[in-house]
């Protein structure tokens, strides 16, 4: 049984299978063919942050598959009215698969050790890999495939950039994050993703012409998430110039989707014009979270069956 799901853990077939089946089930949805593949099985939404693409997307695709979900919110109590390893004991006797949203990545993976279910990273400080399985599925649809491709993330080296270079290392696509001096992907990350994926193209700029040079993606992400409110004027000032305008795409490659994780703050990180022209990709993306994680569901099943 996989524990907790890691994008680091999965191989490169492994995340293919997901995608496989991810695509066959939006295919099937579309023609109005919802298979009850998870028939009786209950997932638990154990949530520390707000949330709407991620809650909204992984129980209705629960309801397509079959199962059902509860949301656990503060109520439940979770690191606060009973032991970690009392309150995992005892969950995971109930539930089938947790998605876990938290703002500490280590409670993630200390809720894991007591588990005995499933464990999906819904968001933490440090990845989003449900986010960059979404990400990555847009950019195979639009073009067919990922490998060799380019994609340019403009913006933080926060956790939805992580994510995103990881899964392009383990797919094959090159990936470059242009960020202001002292925003970069940190390196003790970047050499865990060169000792698990050695032949990946993941490179760092302070240059966001220089990333979008070639890029078939482009993408970004707001300047302050969630939890660095504080730090908003100062980053506002930090990364003026990292803007994504019609002047940046222009400079990508001709055939460039614009992508963004949502929620956006219009005319910061990005214009309106860019993000409402024909080359956007942020609808379609947002809809893939669900369809990707009802492959990731779907793959846990078969995997843990």
């Amino acid at each position: 049984m996989r524990n907790l799901l890691s994008l680091f853990d999965l191989s490169t077939a492994e995340m293919e299978s997901i995608f496989s089946i991810a695509a066959d089930l939006k295919a099937k949805l579309a023609k109005g063919i919802r298979e009850p593949l998870l028939q009786g099985q209950v997932m638990g939404l154990l949530f520390e942050k707000q949330s709407l693409r991620t809650r909204v997307s992984f129980e209705t695709g629960m309801a397509q598959l079959g199962g059902s979900s509860l949301f656990l919110g503060e109520d439940v109590g979770w690191g606060k009215r009973e032991a970690p390893q009392d309150f995992g004991r005892v969950i995971s006797q109930y539930l089938d698969v947790i998605v876990c949203r938290a703002k500490s990545h280590e409670k993630v993976v200390e809720l894991a050790t007591h588990c005995t279910c499933s464990i999906i990273n819904g968001l933490t400080d440090l990845f989003h890999p449900c986010q960059a399985l979404a990400d990555l599925m847009t950019v195979q649809e639009s073009f067919g495939k990922l490998k060799g491709l380019k994609i340019a993330y403009i913006g933080d080296g926060n956790n939805v950039s992580r994510s995103l270079a990881l899964a392009c290392a383990k797919m094959g696509a090159e990936f470059m994050i242009a960020s202001p001096k002292g925003y970069e992907l940190d390196q003790p990350f970047l050499v865990r993703v060169d000792q698990a994926c050695p032949d990946a193209v993941v490179q760092q700029t302070n240059d966001p012409f220089e990333a979008v040079d070639g890029a078939v993606a482009v993408y970004t992400d707001v300047w302050a998430s969630m939890g660095q409110e504080a730090e908003q004027a100062k980053r506002e000032v930090d990364f003026a110039d990292f803007q994504v305008n019609k002047k940046l795409m222009d400079a990508a490659a001709q055939e460039a989707i614009f992508l963004h994780c949502l929620p956006a703050k219009r005319g910061q990180e990005v214009t309106d014009e860019v993000m409402d022209c024909p080359t956007s990709r942020i609808v379609e993306q947002a809809g893939n979270r669900m369809h990707a994680q009802k492959g990731v569901l779907v793959w846990l099943a078969n995997q843990n069956g």
